[in-house]
């Protein structure tokens, strides 16, 4: 622990504002983690094959009170998606398919959105880094002219402020690289589940029609 505070330290002494721009690609790396693992794994996260298979006996019977309150009590991405279709259940498949797409578009941009942050602080904390590493060379070989201990000192530093550079960006990078690979992962996961389950609801509502109570659009 003390090796890495020295280390740290060491960093910012002399990264100067390269190492503080190396450090807030860092801190905005947590803040979109955080933030993104929060919408994917809990807010929009629900079991989508799960869900659907509670609420295929009220579609199948035509209870679409039972489904909207089911849909209302869940209030994740697919349940919403599917309390639009079923709002319109009674009308024709044209309407039921406007009604899901139209809230689909509200959906999965929010499933989506910042993810691609990621891979972009990744390719911003790499060229930082790469900044700092040629930043420091360039103060190596200009030392070169003086005396030989202000020579010794001044190459030192500079190697160690360009070796510092390039492990910290490298660093970051691979972070949120790995992070934007999982959450990445995870998004495509759930835009599928998505689009499998309202293609799913969409099919019960088209099949069983004759099912659908005339009270089945007052229920949203």
């Amino acid at each position: 622990m003390e090796g890495v505070t020295e280390f740290i330290t060491e960093f910012f002494k002399v990264g100067g504002i390269i190492a503080w721009g190396i450090t807030i690609c860092l801190g905005l790396t947590f803040t979109v983690l955080i933030e993104r693992v929060v919408v994917l794994y809990f807010s929009a996260g629900a079991n989508s094959n799960s869900f659907i298979r509670g609420i295929e006996g009220a579609i199948l019977t035509g209870a679409l009170d039972k489904v909207a309150r089911q849909c209302q009590t869940e209030n994740f991405p697919l349940s919403r998606i599917i309390h639009a279709g079923v709002s319109k259940a009674t009308k024709s498949d044209e309407e039921v398919q406007a009604a899901m797409d139209e809230a689909a578009l509200r959906e999965l941009p929010r499933i989506e959105k910042r993810t691609g942050y990621l891979a972009m602080l990744a390719n911003v904390a790499t060229l930082l880094g790469l900044l700092g590493t040629i930043k420091g060379m360039i103060a190596s070989f200009s030392s070169a002219g003086g005396g030989s201990t202000d020579k010794a000192a001044a190459l030192a530093e500079g190697i160690s402020e360009a070796l510092h550079c390039t492990f910290m960006g490298l660093f970051v990078a691979v972070l949120s690289l790995l992070a934007f690979s999982i959450l990445q992962g995870r998004t495509q996961g759930l835009v599928d589940d998505i689009h499998e389950g309202s293609v799913r609801v969409m099919n019960m509502i088209v099949s069983n029609r004759n099912m659908m109570k005339t009270g089945g659009e007052k229920a949203a």
